[in-house]
């Protein structure tokens, strides 16, 4: 190693973790920084014997110091490599998901396309980024000049209005990054439900892509059944529900335009609308509502907003997740089905179906778990990096 080359060495015994190739570098395993790199220049990462551990993009404020680009000592960090990176991921989404699937997915999935920090997703013909780590921000010309020569997509809009950012000591961006600007609302389809997105003000970056599959199963369970369809958004599951013959559904939510835009998917699937109501209000509150009304329902969806960003939140979540849970146990009917899901990196799977089962025994509900559910295969997870697996949900049925 030089004296001029940027690099971190580690703590002693704090090399583990890299050599088991999981991508991140803490604050806590850094014993000192050799030169005085800018946020995201690429550091050497050495332990504390000299020993070469990996290339990682340097963030001088964030717990997580750095992330790794490659854990190869001849690799060069650069376009090169983000370009081949690129290439895989898209190879993969073009294998895994048909056209005839959906119009619209995640292309990259950050750390576990071996691209930290840098998500992108398509809805038709727009590409959403958002770019997440000091290293992504530090190479966002090159990342986006290389998103539309392998794409062909020319209109990229930012979505990085994220908190994380402020973690990474970065500001908070949305606008126009490539091409012309992204139309208010873009026409997408899945599973032929059609829906229209708003990439510019919807929630993460327009739609939650990560149910795609997830809605589509509950198609299987729907027919003839009375939905309750909690934290509906613009109603994603509502109009599989329906589109699976339920023969009502409810959705609640506490954005009144949010509802608004779900009535207007309904209209544009041609779905029937005297099956579905909408009801604007707090899902917790409406929920004991209808207990003290010994209200009832034969399918029950809870798909909450990340209630655990952080393991360290993990406690005060899970008494949030335990409410609803129990609450939705109170009001399934005898052979009703619970579709619950966690989307909180800080909640892992065991956590989940432990708070889950906590909730079910304090309504007095027996319940078994007949599919456990998860991201799609466009969100993948890099068996170094457990993190990536956020979503994680529940399929119970009431004895």
């Amino acid at each position: 190693m030089k004296a001029t080359t940027p690099a971190l060495i580690l703590k002693p015994g704090r090399e583990k973790s890299l050599i088991q190739r999981h991508p991140w570098v803490f604050s806590g395993a850094v014993d000192r920084v050799v030169g005085e790199p800018a946020a995201g220049v690429t550091v050497a990462v050495y332990s504390a014997g000299g020993e070469f551990l990996a290339w990682a993009g340097y963030s001088p404020v964030s717990q997580i110091r750095a992330r790794v680009w490659s854990f190869q000592k001849e690799e060069e960090i650069g376009p090169d490599l983000f370009r081949e990176r690129l290439k895989s991921a898209l190879r993969w989404r073009e294998k895994l998901i048909s056209p005839e699937e959906t119009n619209a997915m995640r292309l990259v999935h950050g750390e576990s396309d071996g691209l930290p920090g840098l998500v992108v997703d398509r809805y038709a013909d727009v590409l959403v980024v958002q770019i997440l780590s000091s290293g992504a921000e530090y190479w966002r010309r090159d990342l986006v000049s290389l998103l539309v020569e392998l794409t062909g997509i020319e209109t990229i809009f930012e979505r990085s209005d994220v908190d994380v950012r402020g973690l990474e000591g970065l500001p908070e961006r949305t606008g126009l990054l490539s091409g012309r600007n992204a139309p208010e609302r873009l026409m997408i389809y899945e599973e032929g439900i059609r829906y229209e997105v708003n990439v510019q003000t919807g929630q993460k970056t327009g739609f939650y892509l990560d149910q795609r599959r997830n809605r589509a199963r509950l198609k299987a369970y729907a027919e003839g059944r009375e939905v309750l369809n909690c934290f509906c958004y613009t109603g994603g599951f509502t109009l599989s529900a329906l589109a699976g013959g339920a023969s009502h559904v409810l959705s609640i939510d506490s954005s009144g335009e949010a509802l608004l835009a779900g009535r207007q998917n309904l209209a544009l699937n041609g779905l029937p609308e005297d099956r579905a109501e909408w009801l604007e209000g707090d899902v917790f509150q409406v929920l004991r509502k209808f207990r003290d009304q010994a209200r009832s329902f034969d399918l029950i969806v809870l798909d909450p907003p990340k209630f655990a960003p952080t393991v360290a939140q993990a406690e005060r979540a899970a008494r949030g997740y335990k409410d609803i849970n129990l609450l939705a146990c109170k009001l399934l009917r005898p052979g009703g089905v619970l579709f619950t899901f966690s989307c909180s990196g800080g909640i892992s799977p065991a956590l989940f179906q432990k708070i889950v089962a906590g909730a079910a025994v304090d309504a007095g509900a027996e319940m078994m778990v007949v599919e456990r559910l998860a991201q799609g295969p466009d969100h993948p997870v890099s068996l170094y990096f457990p993190e990536g697996e956020y979503l994680k949900g529940l399929v119970c049925v009431k004895q």
